[in-house]
């Protein structure tokens, strides 16, 4: 089997663009169709599709019927919520029939044929905020009723990677510069995905009291810290361990499990980069 993700790109705004509604003219795909038409909301939909591709061509799935589908069902739904319902929860309005149902629904014709199936739809309403809805491995119009979102936070923090076990020379071999004594920074930054069974807006889960519970547990005791020397999770004094973006993303899990699932969700991971380029992931 093989999976498929397809990014499309539209905007949301207030009056149709002269190109004849929400569906739009397909001239610039990359940058978003319907295109922005005065003031609205950029948004990306991630389309995951799993299935076997065809032998001779490679192909599993033309991108082009991925298009047209979410141009044809999901995007015309949310479009059509920005303009009439703007307070609905997004989470809530992937559930309905009009949204990840009706996509799945009107792939299904072409995924049959490849043995295949929507797996995931993800909406990134911001850059650093965004839900997924989870597709039901029955059928490929069905949800299981769960969603996940995810939202990313900054912290800046300085760090020594250090392990007593080794020698100095050792450790200046194993970590570079990353081993000076006066340690060095980073600006972290950290994505909780978090699981919500039910989806929608009657989930004591919600945004807000993710972003409450990030704040608490990571922002407020981690933020401008020397991990090595003011958190004891580093500190090899006090049973620490070594603060590797690996170790990171691990503790911060753990702090995070807890009080998400007290909250109603399940943290399915937490990612950390330390830079653009370097990130890592811990969780289920």
């Amino acid at each position: 089997m093989i999976a498929l993700t397809r990014t499309v790109r539209f905007a949301a705004t207030h009056g149709d663009d002269a190109s004849g509604g929400v569906a739009g003219a397909a001239n610039n795909g990359f940058a978003g169709v319907p295109r922005m038409v005065g003031l609205g909301a950029h948004y990306e939909l991630e389309i995951t599709a799993v299935g076997r591709p065809d032998p001779q061509t490679g192909y599993f799935l033309d991108i082009k019927v991925l298009d047209r589908a979410a141009r044809g069902t999901i995007i015309p739904h949310i479009v059509r919520a920005f303009r009439a319902r703007p307070m609905t929860d997004p989470a809530a309005l992937l559930h309905e029939p009009g949204a990840c149902d009706a996509l799945a629904a009107a792939l299904a014709p072409d995924l049959a044929a490849r043995s295949g199936r929507v797996t995931r739809v993800r909406w990134k309403l911001s850059p650093f905020f965004s839900v997924e809805a989870q597709m039901n491995e029955a059928g490929t119009a069905a949800l299981r009723g769960s969603t996940m979102i995810r939202q990313r936070f900054e912290i800046a923090a300085a760090h020594r990677l250090h392990v007593p076990g080794l020698s100095d020379a050792a450790n200046r071999a194993t970590f570079g510069k990353c081993n000076n004594p006066s340690g060095h920074g980073h600006n972290y930054v950290i994505e909780p995905a978090v699981v919500v069974d039910g989806g929608g807006a009657d989930q004591s889960m919600s945004l807000a009291r993710l972003e409450a519970i990030v704040h608490e547990h990571i922002i407020e005791p981690f933020d401008h810290t020397h991990l090595n020397v003011d958190r004891p999770e580093f500190d090899f004094t006090r049973g620490g361990v070594n603060p590797s973006v690996e170790h990171i993303a691990e503790v911060f899990y753990r702090r995070l499990t807890g009080p998400v699932a007290a909250a109603g969700g399940r943290l399915a991971h937490v990612t950390v980069w330390e830079t653009e380029k370097t990130s890592a992931t811990f969780g289920e």
